[in-house]
């Protein structure tokens, strides 16, 4: 039995050090299309919007998360249940704001950025901006609009990666009048 946890326990290791690299190749690429820092940042957000409005059936499905009632409880789940399920960490959630519609997450460990060194003419790359991407777009589709963005990041020499995000507005759905 342990040998089977063992092999799974080394697969999934192996799952997280393959996606690393690919992840790290399609950043690479976009530096190579792209005139300038700004526009790979652009489109990295762009596909993590993308990723995230398929990934958040996936996440409902698996997670058996119910609707949230709050953006603290929205911050507890994002931390504790679907970054743990797709990235095996959990970051921190501190940084309130008064009004309860801010807060930051602190990755102390970003597993997107193993192997990453920064090159000096790259200096304004957000190497993970996909990750805010794919929060926006998660929940955008469970109706909540939020901006999510880089505060801090590892890469650039900070202790650590901060992820601050804020809370909009809630999405009304626009249904036709007379339809439910």
């Amino acid at each position: 039995m342990s040998r089977q946890t063992n092999r799974g326990t080394e697969s999934k290791k192996m799952s997280s050090e393959l996606f690393t690299l690919t992840y790290g190749a399609l950043v690479t690429q976009l530096c190579k299309d792209y005139e300038n820092d700004e526009d790979v940042n652009k489109q990295l957000d762009k596909m993590g919007y993308n990723i995230g409005v398929r990934l958040i059936e996936d996440f409902l499905a698996r997670s058996n998360v119910g609707r949230c009632h709050d953006f603290r409880e929205t911050a507890d789940v994002i931390a504790k249940v679907a970054f743990k399920m797709y990235l095996g960490i959990t970051p921190g959630i501190t940084n309130w704001s008064p009004a309860g519609d801010e807060f930051s997450l602190i990755l102390e460990n970003n597993p997107l950025v193993d192997f990453v060194e920064l090159p000096d003419n790259h200096s304004s790359l957000i190497y993970s901006n996909l990750l805010c991407g794919v929060l926006r777009g998660a929940l955008e589709m469970v109706q909540m609009a939020v901006e999510a963005k880089f505060v801090q990041d590892t890469l650039k020499g900070d202790g650590v990666t901060e992820i601050r995000m804020r809370f909009i507005r809630r999405i009304e759905d626009n249904l036709p009048a007379g339809e439910e």
